[in-house]
C-alpha cells in the first residue's frame, strides 16, 4: 500500500492514526464503497482526507465496518498449559504396587481365592450384585506378559494423564471410567463372561488424553469433534484389537467411556478445581477408598 507524502490539503483530516494497519483498512473500506480519498503519511502519523461532500458518508462507512468487525477474527482460546500438579504423579509407586500385588495373586487360577473373589464375572455382577468386581478385576492379570504390557504402556499413559489433571482427580477419574467400561461390557456379554486386567483402564486413559490434549478448541464444532475419536480409534486398532486373549469389548468400551470422561474433565469447573489441594486430596481419598474397599468386600463375601 502506497500512501501520499506530499503536502496534505488545507482542510483538516477526518481521521488520523499512528498505526499503519488501521490506515490500510481505511483505504480498503473506502475503495470498496467507491469514496474518493487520500491518506498522507508524515512523522509516523497517517491522516485520512476525503472531499467535503463525502465526509459524513466516509465516517459512516468506517464506523459501520469497525462496529461489525469489533471482535473479528475471534480469538481461539489458548490451550491451558499453565497447570503444574501440586505433587508429581506417583507412577513408579503405582506400577510397583501392581507388580507386587501380582507376586501375591499369581497368574490366572480358577482355584485362587484372589481370582475367585476378585475377577470380573458377569453372572456374579448382574445376579448377585457384586459390583466391586468391576474394580478389583483391574488389579488382576492373567500372566506376566499381560502384566508387563499394561505396566509399560499404561504407566506412561497414566503419568501423562495425571500431569494434565493432577494425581487425585486423575486416579479417581481413571478408576471410575474403567469401572464404567467394564460395566457396559458386562451388560453386552451377559452370562458366562469373565475378565481380568488393567487394559480397560489403559484405553480409558487413551480416550481421556485424546480429548484433553485437544482442549485448546473448547467448543467442538464440525469435523473437529471427530479428532479425539479418530485418535482414540487409531490407538485402539494399533494396540488393542488383536491377540488370542484380547478382550476387544473391554478396550472399546474403555475407550468410549474415556472419551466421554475426557469431555467432562475438560469443562471449566473441573479445570479450575484441579488447582485445589483439598479437591485433589478428596479425589485421591475416593480412589483409595473405592479400590481398597472393593477388595475388602470381595474377600469378605
Amino acid at each position: 500500500m502506497i500512501f501520499q507524502k506530499r503536502i496534505p490539503p488545507e482542510h483538516p483530516p477526518i481521521l488520523d492514526t499512528n498505526q499503519e494497519e488501521t490506515a490500510v483498512v481505511w483505504t480498503l473500506v473506502l475503495s470498496a464503497v467507491q469514496i474518493p480519498h487520500k491518506i498522507f503519511h508524515k512523522d509516523h502519523t497517517w491522516q485520512l482526507f476525503v472531499p467535503a461532500d463525502r465526509e459524513l458518508r466516509a465516517i459512516h462507512e468506517l464506523e459501520c465496518y469497525f462496529a461489525e468487525n469489533k471482535d473479528w477474527p475471534p480469538r481461539r482460546p489458548a490451550p491451558n498449559h499453565d497447570f503444574t500438579p501440586l505433587l508429581q504423579p506417583p507412577t513408579l509407586l503405582l506400577i510397583g504396587a501392581i507388580i507386587l500385588f501380582y507376586t501375591v495373586t499369581g497368574p490366572w487360577n480358577k482355584e485362587s481365592t484372589w481370582f475367585m473373589q476378585g475377577a470380573g464375572n458377569a453372572d456374579d455382577i448382574l445376579q448377585k450384585g457384586e459390583w466391586w468386581r468391576l474394580l478389583t478385576a483391574l488389579t488382576l492379570h492373567a500372566d506376566t506378559v499381560h502384566l508387563l504390557s499394561n505396566c509399560l504402556i499404561g504407566g506412561w499413559l497414566v503419568h501423562s494423564f495425571c500431569l494434565l489433571t493432577g494425581t487425585g482427580l486423575g486416579l479417581s477419574s481413571l478408576l471410575l471410567t474403567a469401572g464404567c467400561g467394564n460395566l457396559i461390557n458386562v451388560f453386552i456379554h451377559r452370562s458366562g463372561y469373565q475378565f481380568v486386567g488393567f487394559s480397560t483402564a489403559v484405553f480409558a486413559v487413551i480416550g481421556m488424553l485424546a480429548v484433553l490434549t485437544h482442549q485448546g478448541r473448547r467448543n467442538f464444532t464440525g469435523a473437529h469433534i471427530l479428532i479425539p475419536i479418530m485418535a482414540g480409534a487409531a490407538l485402539l486398532a494399533a494396540l488393542g484389537s488383536s491377540g488370542e486373549h484380547t478382550d476387544l469389548g473391554a478396550h472399546f468400551f474403555g475407550l468410549l467411556c474415556g472419551l466421554l470422561s475426557g469431555y467432562l474433565l475438560s469443562q471449566e469447573t473441573l479445570q479450575r478445581l484441579r488447582h485445589s489441594f483439598f479437591f485433589q486430596s478428596l479425589c485421591f481419598t475416593l480412589f483409595f477408598t473405592l479400590l481398597i474397599g472393593s477388595w475388602m468386600l470381595a474377600l469378605d463375601s
